[in-house]
This record gives C-alpha cells, sequence and structure tokens, in this order.
C-alpha cells in the first residue's frame, strides 16, 4: 500500500487534514486586549469538508488495485481542498467582520501556519493524482506490450 509515493503523498495529506482540526487557523488581539482564535471546528461547515477530505485520502490509500476510482477520487479531493481553503478565507474574514461590528475590531490580526495547510493538502493531492496517472499510463503501456 505504501509502497508507491503516491500512497505516501495520501498519507500525509490526511495527516495534514487532521491537523487543522487541532491548530488554530487565525489569532487576533482586540482593542481591549483579548486574544480571539478561529479554529476549524468553529465552523461546521468547513470541518466537515475536512473531515470528507481525510476520509477520502484515507480510502484512496487503499484503492490502490483500482487506480482509476483512486484517480478520480484524488481529483474530486483536490476540488475539495481548494473549497476548503476557499472556506477557510471566507470564515476568517467573516470572523474579523463580526468583532468589528461589535466595536472590539482587531489591533493585530494573522493568519497561523496551519491556515496554510489546506494549501498543502491540495498540492500533496495534485501529486498523488500525478503518480495515479504515471501508474496508469505505464500499466496501459506494459498492456499494449503483451
Amino acid at each position: 500500500m505504501i509502497q508507491r509515493i503516491q500512497s505516501l503523498y495520501l498519507l500525509l495529506a490526511a495527516i495534514a487534514g487532521a491537523a487543522t482540526w487541532y491548530f488554530p487557523l487565525w489569532h487576533a488581539t482586540l482593542t481591549n486586549g483579548t486574544q480571539v482564535e478561529f479554529h476549524a471546528p468553529q465552523s461546521y461547515l468547513l470541518f466537515i469538508v475536512l473531515m470528507i477530505i481525510v476520509a477520502l485520502a484515507a480510502v484512496s490509500i487503499f484503492l490502490y488495485k483500482n487506480r482509476k476510482l483512486q484517480f478520480r477520487l484524488t481529483v474530486l479531493n483536490v476540488i475539495l481542498a481548494i473549497a476548503a481553503t476557499a472556506l477557510q478565507y471566507i470564515k476568517v474574514q467573516a470572523e474579523g467582520n463580526q468583532l468589528q461590528a461589535n466595536n472590539l475590531g482587531p489591533v493585530t490580526a494573522s493568519y497561523l501556519p496551519a491556515a496554510f495547510l489546506p494549501i498543502v493538502i491540495t498540492v500533496l493531492l495534485l501529486l498523488a493524482a500525478r503518480g495515479i496517472y504515471k501508474d496508469e499510463k505505464l500499466i496501459k503501456s506494459l498492456d499494449r506490450l503483451r
């Protein structure tokens, strides 16, 4: 299973997806001195999308015998990862706007390193899809030789 490089990419994507559940994505210091963090589980939609990404990546690892299905699920997962990145940005902006509406506008706000994990997930899934495609192409070329 983990003998192929794309399986390793899928495993790393699943681990990165699970890491987004635990680490804060955004941090702000408000005018009254309090500190606010945004975690992925605070947004149910974002959390569900990240759960689906992790589940699809984990399931795709074990579909090494059915490369076509594995490739399709990985491409679907890439689309979900891009959607998770956009959704994360929208949710963080909404959180900042809500704080400003309450006259608690952030003095300083910044994304934390975990906020870039959906981008890392997208890259890893693209690399996995490329590896699966190369394997499928190799198998087809070997079938022609028989």
